[in-house]
């Protein structure tokens, strides 16, 4: 525990300068803010229709995002570096109309069979905004925003034929019970959006198999992540399936601060393409993680313990956890990766990091509240434990995978102009 605990203490106190903090008094007041409805619309096409796992996800919501960025801030006269272009445009063109029909048009190049609904979304969005030049510019401005983040991620690599390294040796990662499913190799090549490669954040690795650190991971996550554990407490059981509940910690905590703060349309443009970019980035440094060191999930090590060489620990072949263990290997966490991300760029966007929040899941059905993004992000690290489907270790390190990421495109992209 105190490992993270320094960790974030130090992290903490590093963003407090890195942005402005946004005036909430220049929200509009006209009506829902149109780019947190096209998030949610996003979430609609991308996980509720396309069902896209947490690490498929993040890529065509960075695209979404991406494009709206691109497409607000031109028509606020490019305040800010655009992430791929400033098309042409007026300040009296329609955000609402741009916003739009970026993200339609990012969302219809994603998921042609879903092309119904999405013209139903667009058409809806559009009709409360008047005919006339300021619509028509809008349109014009979103879609070539839209146009230019397709085009930059034609051959990224996504959906690519990379598979994982299936070993039976010790440490090393096979498909789990009870699916046996294996998946999303291909994340870890993936073309990233700002970073300059996928294993620019590399760490040292997972503890070697003979160690002592090796021993407490192993024995923490085998008392208090099984499926029947003495030691876990129904708090602690209920929070590792709330932080198990990907809308989460994915979309809802994003939308809930962004409306609460009372952000402008440009601003929860800026904030949606920060937070989603930097995700994006992160599971790709997270998953390239995983393939380079391949290691074993708890349920393997806990079953197979007579394998690691390691006196301090003992197998238990009947011994499952919590939670489904996700079809790939466990170092680092990618949970820790994309919720750290999405923290660091919270407390830098807003400036401060005690700004409470809460959710309800209806996997666990519960709600939980947190006064802080530190506060969250420290129960996260323990819920992947007490859910049996990570190591301390791949937890921490997945936090300051997702910290570095976040820290390195808040200082290279989405900057002001001077």
């Amino acid at each position: 525990m105190s490992r993270f605990r320094t960790l974030l203490a130090a992290l903490t106190l590093s963003v407090t300068a890195v942005l402005v903090v946004p005036s909430a008094a220049s929200a509009s007041s006209a009506g829902p803010n149109p780019v947190v409805l096209w998030n949610s619309n996003a979430q609609q096409a991308i996980y509720e229709v396309a069902r896209q796992g947490p690490y498929v996800a993040p890529r065509s919501f960075a695209m979404v995002h991406g494009a709206v960025y691109d497409a607000v801030n031109a028509i606020a006269g490019t305040p800010y570096e655009p992430y791929l272009l400033s098309p042409p445009a007026r300040r009296s063109y329609s955000a609402d109309a741009a916003v739009a029909a970026a993200a339609y048009r990012v969302l219809l190049s994603l998921f042609p069979a879903q092309t119904a609904s999405l013209d139903q979304m667009y058409a809806d969005a559009l009709a409360p905004i008047p005919a006339g030049r300021a619509k028509d510019g809008g349109i014009r401005v979103g879609a070539e925003a839209a146009a230019a983040m397709i085009a930059a991620r034609v051959g990224d690599g996504a959906f690519g034929p990379g598979t994982w390294n299936t070993s039976t040796a010790p440490g090393q990662w096979r498909p789990t019970p009870p699916t046996l499913a294996s998946d999303g190799a291909w994340v870890g090549d993936l073309k990233p959006f700002v970073i300059r490669r996928g294993d620019q954040f590399r760490t040292s690795g997972p503890p070697a198999l003979s160690s002592a650190a090796w021993a407490r991971d192993f024995n923490e996550v085998k008392a208090i992540g099984g499926a029947v554990s003495s030691v876990r407490t129904p708090d602690q059981t209920s929070a590792a399936i709330w932080w198990h509940d990907r809308r989460l910690t994915e979309w809802e905590i994003k939308r809930q601060v962004s409306d609460r703060q009372g952000l402008s349309t440009l601003q929860a443009a800026r904030f949606f393409a920060l937070a989603e970019i930097a995700n994006a980035d992160s599971l790709i440094a997270c998953f390239n993680e995983k393939k380079h060191y391949n290691f074993w999930r708890p349920v393997t090590a806990v079953q197979e313990a007579a394998l690691d060489g390691n006196p301090r620990t003992a197998p238990d072949p009947a011994w499952m956890p919590l939670l489904v263990t996700p079809p790939f290997p466990d170092y680092t966490s990618g949970h820790t990766c994309s919720t750290s991300t999405i923290m660091y760029t919270m407390r830098a966007f807003f400036g401060r990091d005690d700004i409470p929040f809460s959710a309800y899941s209806a996997d666990s059905g519960t709600t939980r509240s947190f006064p802080s993004f530190s506060a969250a992000l420290a129960e996260v690290v323990e819920a992947r434990i007490w859910g049996g489907v990570h190591y301390r270790e791949a937890d921490v390190q997945g936090v300051r995978i997702g910290n570095g990421v976040a820290k390195y495109v808040l200082a290279h992209e989405f900057r002001k102009r001077h």
